[in-house]
């Protein structure tokens, strides 16, 4: 088996922001797993990353003569993996637009785009893939996502039974519950489509889940919570209220009543009580949303889609956020009204109170509170990433 590396393609990594600020293409959640982690399932090996240089500490990458570059945007399936896995040393695997989907190499080098500019020799690759290109695409295609997941992580495993009494069960069979997982006096409907409820996870008293759905490891549905179909929450994630067609990366809460729909938030945030997200305009018109590859608005193509939230940030209680928002990383955002469409990174204050910039080292002690609460280390790669990024957005926060 050559080396396998996950690497971010230039372009589709800006149309990721502000979620690729924080971590490769790959470490994107859609579905019940990273891509990363759906690579490392199908290939049943390690992976490493090509990804910018201020994250190289954290996400290692590891170059061999034998290298298997896979794009980090791409999702796994049997006709890719296959035609993938075919390619030969000095071969590029392209899709018919020409995008690049995978390189094989014998030179150690980091920087594919040089190396394979010279490559004589391409493969097309004409079946349908998927590829998360833009950051709606995370909650458009999670539904899809989370079925191919459930598969292949319950091939050959028996889940743990649901022996409270006062739980109800809508096909049982796409129901999966790991060891240690809790379930009291929900509702479970995998009707149209399976039910994945991770490691030590609990669904509280009064819950009711419809499928697609994947709760990860530790992580808690509040009593009363209302779960849509196509919704991921992550690993050690706390959510209550309503959520529909969303994704939670992992370490967020959203822990009280209040709306999230056609959303994506990334690890590390919090919503007060009672934050609500519009999905839909009055008007049913086609949302924009703000491209940091154009730095304006951008037609999504779609009716519906809500906010878009980075790592480490939070919203105070009664948040409204309007549709198509996104927010950057580590925003301290509150106050009444609705807050702008976008909000840069390292932003403290609130639409009708206006926003000043949040002092860095401020934002940076409550980043390591936030994730020392839940032990888990941070440490100075980490520190580094939000100094870096500090200095990448700062041209955001001058124009407000």
């Amino acid at each position: 088996m050559p080396e396998i590396i996950l690497f971010d393609e230039p372009v589709i990594r800006l149309q990721l922001l502000p979620f690729t600020y924080t971590r490769p293409v790959a470490g994107i959640r859609c579905g019940i797993l990273t891509i990363a982690e759906k690579w490392k399932l199908w290939l049943k090996t390690h992976v490493s990353y090509t990804t910018e240089p201020y994250l190289r500490h954290k996400f290692a990458g590891s170059h061999s003569a034998d290298s298997l570059h896979i794009n980090g945007a791409l999702c796994p399936d049997e006709n890719l993996l296959k035609r993938v896995l075919s390619i030969r040393s000095g071969e590029i695997l392209i899709s018919e637009q020409g995008e690049i989907l995978a390189a094989r190499t014998t030179e150690v080098t980091p920087d594919l785009t040089e190396l394979i500019a010279n490559f004589p020799a391409s493969v097309i690759h004409r079946e349908p893939f998927t590829m998360i290109r833009n950051v709606w695409d995370i909650f458009l295609y999670n539904g899809a996502q989370i079925i191919s997941d459930f598969g292949k992580i319950t091939q050959g495993k028996t889940a743990q039974p649901i022996t409270d009494p006062f739980t109800s069960c809508y096909h049982p069979e796409k129901i999966f519950i790991e060891e240690g997982a809790v379930v009291k006096a929900s509702v479970l409907n995998a009707e149209n489509g399976p039910i994945f409820i991770g490691r030590n996870a609990l669904v509280q008293e009064g819950s009711m889940v419809q499928g697609p759905f994947s709760l990860g490891e530790n992580s808690v549905l509040a009593q009363g919570t209302k779960i849509r179909p196509n919704t991921t929450v992550g690993p050690f994630c706390k959510v209550g209220g309503e959520v529909s067609n969303s994704v939670v990366f992992g370490y967020s809460n959203k822990g009280h009543d209040g709306y999230l729909g056609n959303s994506v938030l990334g690890e590390w945030c919090n919503l007060g009580a009672n934050t609500n997200n519009s999905n839909l305009k009055n008007d049913h018109s086609e949302v924009k949303l703000f491209s940091y590859a154009s730095n304006t608005l951008k037609n999504t193509g779609l009716t519906f889609c809500g906010l878009m939230m980075g790592d480490y940030s939070k919203a105070g209680i009664s948040t409204m956020f309007n549709t198509g928002t996104v927010v950057g990383i580590s925003v301290n955002v509150f106050g009444a009204g609705f807050q702008p469409k976008h909000i840069p990174s390292f932003s403290w204050g609130g639409g009708m109170e206006g926003f000043t910039e949040y002092r860095f080292q401020k934002a940076l002690a409550v980043a390591k509170d936030t994730v020392n609460r839940r032990n888990v280390h941070f440490g100075m790669h980490e520190e580094d990433i939000l100094a870096r990024i500090f200095e990448l957005t700062a041209a955001h926060r001058e124009k407000q």
